[in-house]
């Protein structure tokens, strides 16, 4: 008897997973609120293009058209839309379901409070991608990444379970996917990566690049990532490494400065001039994830004593320019990080006066 999987949310991420399951002859739905992007699926098939060129014929509908049940959900919405989601998943999943957060931030607590943890699955992604249109969606990292690093997947109590390889058989069709027990640890390293470059460039209004060439902006970067890192080990995890790359190193110790953390930077991110998914969102008058980026790191440090605040920062300025409905000004947004460092007593030798 087949597996019954339904991929939610036919997106940038959505788009390309449907896809090459498709392809590879698993029995799959793509499952999208745009009516025009599920006409376009059904009528033309799933195109990738970028790294990948590719069609493929895909059955895809909207969430008022299921029916039945599903084996495995891949859920790869923005978790703005995860409450809505959620509920209109509930009456399709059995007890032995699972629904995999292929999402940014750390969603799991939240998803397993809808669907309950023991149907929930922690999955990320290590590839990027951009949607063009609808049917159509842009792989943005090479074929040899996603054969590598595809997915790491895991259950938030760390164990390997049946339920894992399943997923993994499932997800192989696309790449490269790996059960991790430190699952967790995956998440922070993955939400440090996002909280930095993307959080700060969003903040700005700028690419990754804007931030990576600019000192002052270096400087609130490197911050935000000790403050990650600092958090997350009050919640009681060590970031895991993400492809290859040891993310803990980042940590400010005693004695140590930002700046010896700027070669370590240049190094892993001096090849990136993304435009973050959260600053296109507001180029387009949209709410963005910084609620479960930054955010995150923000109420997880108030309830363990962590201070935040060049995370707080960030999330301050985001929200102010989604309720304008505006683009950050880099300027003017960077002038208020070094005003905010003097007032909240970073300090160059690290760490941050206490709350």
């Amino acid at each position: 008897m087949s597996i019954k999987i339904a991929v939610m949310g036919a997106g940038s991420i959505g788009t390309i997973v449907g896809a090459l399951i498709a392809k590879s002859g698993q029995d799959v739905v793509l499952i999208d609120i745009d009516e025009k992007n599920i006409a376009a699926l059904n009528a033309q098939g799933a195109r990738i293009t970028g790294f990948l060129d590719l069609v493929v014929p895909v059955k895809a509908i909207t969430p008022l058209q299921m029916s039945g049940t599903y084996d495995i959900v891949l859920l790869t919405t923005k978790q703005t839309y995860n409450e809505v989601a959620l509920k209109q998943l509930l009456p399709h999943l059995t007890g032995n379901s699972t629904v995999c957060t292929l999402q940014n931030g750390i969603p799991e607590e939240s998803v397993a409070s809808y669907v309950g943890a023991e149907r929930t699955t922690g999955g990320t992604t290590g590839f990027g991608a951009t949607w063009l249109g609808p049917g159509v969606s842009e792989l943005t990292s090479t074929a040899a990444v996603v054969e590598k690093y595809a997915f790491e997947i895991g259950q938030m109590n760390g164990e390997i379970t049946p339920t894992l390889q399943k997923l993994q058989e499932v997800l192989s069709a696309v790449g490269g996917t790996t059960p991790i027990a430190n699952f967790m640890g995956v998440r922070w390293a993955k939400l440090l990566m996002n909280a930095t470059f993307s959080g700060m460039s969003t903040a700005l209004g700028c690419t990754f690049r804007g931030v990576l060439t600019n000192a002052e902006a270096m400087e609130v970067l490197a911050y935000i990532a000790d403050e990650t890192i600092k958090t997350a080990h009050a919640c009681g995890y060590r970031l895991e490494e993400i492809q290859g790359v040891d993310m803990e190193f980042l940590e400010i110790k005693p004695g140590q400065s930002s700046q010896d953390k700027m070669d370590f930077y240049r190094k892993v991110w001096g090849v990136h001039d993304n435009t973050a998914s959260m600053l296109q969102d507001l180029q387009k008058g949209r709410k963005t994830e910084i609620d479960y980026i930054n955010g995150y790191v923000s109420s997880k440090g108030q309830q363990k004593n962590i201070p935040t605040p060049c995370n707080d920062f960030v999330v301050e300025v985001v929200k102010e320019a989604e309720a304008a409905k505006a683009v950050p000004d880099f300027a003017t947004n960077l002038e208020k990080a070094r005003r905010m460092l003097l007032s909240k007593g970073a300090v160059s030798k690290g760490g941050y006066t206490a709350r």
